[in-house]
């Protein structure tokens, strides 16, 4: 069984602040920085990721693939990774957060350093895809990136059976996604900003367990089947966002910052909610 990793960043042990996740490009731009945390905070990410990568192969793993799944998608240290493994990198991917779902051989997913969806309280760093998307929702029901990115492999038909972050993303994957989803937690929010950790090398080795477990019980996982037909809600923090949306083909407006659009399948869904994002960058002054 081949294992893709789907690796973001914000739920990684140790990490609560915006300085700590910002990739190369943003030093030196308007938002705050620090090389020197964003180094460290890369390192402990590929920590994780390689303890989520031994307990794949302890399990009986024939492949693992890496997708750097976090801002530029560029932030692991590709030199400290597991030399057993293929990564992923660079932006502008098909399939986002789970490129490499679709190649051949693939039977499960796993989530390292995930966040809870945008709006949840004591959740550090939590969002959903952008700082300004306020809701994404399946069918009516809110999600954040581990139920888009579920929608996605499940159009594949790989399940996601491990997930790693702080507690409020884990309790928010598996209550999504059910309990096939073996959840580590390597922090508990005290606010958006704030966190108790465990020391990395402990979370570490939880993740190591948590990741021999998941491969186990993928063969018995069931994958995330969204009916054809059902609408996808966007709601954004501004309206002047949703003004540009309405001009992708199938999408509409239906409330002052929201947009829909039905769901034909997996890539068609990933395709159109990148789009989205992209039109809905837009500046808000004119």
């Amino acid at each position: 069984m081949k294992v893709l990793i789907s690796a973001d960043m914000e739920g990684t042990c140790g990490v609560v602040s915006w300085v700590q996740v910002m990739p190369p490009e943003v030093v030196g731009s308007t938002e705050p920085s620090s090389q020197t945390e964003y180094e460290r905070a890369r390192a402990r990410m590929t920590r994780e990721v390689n303890a989520a990568i031994e307990g794949a192969y302890l399990a009986g793993a024939t492949e693992v693939i890496v997708n750097d799944s976090h801002d530029g998608m560029r932030n692991l240290l590709p030199d400290e990774l597991d030399p057993r493994v293929r990564f992923i990198s660079g932006s502008d991917k098909a399939l986002g957060m789970v490129q490499g779902v679709d190649l051949k051989g693939i039977g499960c997913v796993f989530y390292t350093g995930y966040h809870a969806k945008a709006g949840t309280p004591n959740a550090p760093l939590a969002h959903t895809w952008t700082g300004w998307i306020n809701d994404v929702r399946i069918g009516g029901v809110s999600t954040g990136e581990f139920g888009i990115n579920a929608a996605v492999a499940g159009h594949f038909g790989v399940p996601v059976t491990l997930v790693t972050g702080d507690i409020r993303a884990v309790k928010q994957t598996q209550e999504f996604l059910g309990s096939q989803v073996v959840g580590v937690v390597v922090k508990e929010g005290l606010s958006t900003f704030s966190a108790l950790h465990l020391h990395p090398e402990k979370a570490q080795d939880l993740i190591r367990k948590g990741a021999e477990e998941a491969v186990r019980g993928a063969k018995s996982a069931k994958p995330l089947k969204v009916r054809v037909g059902t609408t996808i809600e966007v709601e954004f923090d501004h309206q002047a966002r949703a003004d540009q949306c309405v001009y992708i083909p199938g999408v509409k407006r239906v409330g002052e910052r929201a947009v829909a659009y039905k769901f034909e399948n997996g890539v068609q869904f990933a395709h159109t909610f990148r789009a989205i994002t992209k039109c809905a960058s837009v500046r808000m002054s004119p």
